[in-house]
């Protein structure tokens, strides 16, 4: 299904199209995880996620028209200011799959600029914020080339759709606070299409939490989140892992309107567990946590259980650990983090995020 095709979206030959868009778009940690998907970028289970603040992804696109008319894309890719032809590669297959909706895509030459406030493919989400950043910077084009009068919440729709055909936790990065992403009976106008937001529904004891990402390892990971996904495919819990999700998303979105701290915290301890769990089960099998990750695991529930103070660990497709807790908890939960934790960290280093306030379009 692609309900954005639109093949009227050709530049005019008489009209000059050059500029530059640019948006910063931050990273997600979701809390019911989605591992596994189907068709063109679709996820075998609904997700949830809360978009944070530092970590993040900043890309500018600079735009001009071609000299010579003809169907290929045109791209330079630069990240951190040094040209990727490897990252250039895998830009190129996501625009070739965008032409059906973005036809002018194939009139233009591109400079991409692309700089993360974090370790890249390190396991901190860094594909859903480039994508994000990517896909929100697309519909800036457009909206600036064709002078389209858009909606904000119709620029954000399209901007998820077009984010999960790049990489599927993308489409969930589109959104400040929180975001659900697949079909659900819980919450209406939920679609395996793209993301919808869901910081709205929040408890309030919930939008001011904080996570802070352990950085445990600043390496490439040992296997990317789209071979995971892949081998997903054949699982042998594949179908149990989906009667799984659906089931704790019922209950976290409960918690989460509700502000039921235990629950939560129950509930994304056991997914960040699952999520590796299904990796090490996986034909072939692989681990990408490291032995730090356990030891600020187990220091954790230590914390939690001596002080009473509501702090939970998450993990994403990688070996660092999301220290998630309440504001009102954040100077007893930094003391720790600097008295207990760090000493497992790679060079000392973490990342003090919040939940955030959503993409930033950039000003030229």
């Amino acid at each position: 299904m692609n309900f954005y095709e639109n093949p009227k979206l050709k530049i005019d030959k008489t009209k000059k199209a050059n500029g530059i868009v640019g948006w910063k778009s931050p990273s997600n940690i979701a809390l019911i995880k989605y591992w596994g998907k189907y068709g063109n970028q679709l996820p075998l289970n609904p997700s949830i996620s809360f978009t944070l603040s530092q970590a993040y992804t900043q890309t500018t696109i600079e735009y001009k028209q071609k000299k010579v008319d003809n169907d290929k894309i045109d791209i330079d890719f630069y990240f951190e200011g040094k040209l990727k032809p490897e990252f250039a590669r895998r830009i190129n297959r996501y625009f070739s799959n965008l032409i059906d909706i973005f036809p002018f895509l194939t009139q233009l030459k591109f400079e991409i600029n692309s700089d993360n406030s974090f370790p890249h493919s390190s396991g901190i989400a860094s594909s859903a914020s480039s994508m994000s950043s990517l896909a929100l910077s697309l519909c800036s084009i457009e909206r600036n080339i064709f002078e389209k009068e858009i909606s904000t919440k119709d620029f954000f729709q399209k901007a998820s759709f077009i984010a999960r055909l790049g990489s599927g936790s993308a489409c969930r990065s589109i959104y400040p606070k929180a975001a659900l992403w697949g079909q659900t009976t819980e919450i209406k106008d939920s679609t395996d299409f793209y993301a919808i937001p869901f910081g709205q529904y929040m408890h309030d004891s919930f939008k001011k939490f904080h996570d802070d990402i352990l950085i445990v390892s600043k390496n490439a990971k040992s296997k990317s989140s789209s071979d995971g996904h892949a081998i997903m495919s054949n699982h042998i819990f594949k179908e149990g892992r989906k009667l799984q999700a659906n089931k704790r998303l019922f209950f976290i979105l409960k918690a989460l309107k509700t502000g039921d701290y235990e629950k939560f915290g129950e509930i994304v301890e056991n997914e960040a567990f699952t999520l590796h769990g299904l990796m090490m089960s996986s034909d072939p099998a692989y681990v990408l946590m490291e032995p730090n990750t356990l030891k600020i695991i187990n220091q954790i529930k230590s914390f939690r259980k001596n002080k009473n103070i509501p702090v939970y660990f998450s993990l994403d497709a990688g070996p660092n650990v999301h220290l998630l807790y309440p504001d009102e908890f954040a100077p007893q939960v930094q003391n720790f983090i600097d008295s207990n934790l760090v000493k497992f960290c790679k060079d000392g280093d973490y990342i003090k995020d919040y939940m955030g306030s959503g993409p930033k379009e950039l000003d030229f």
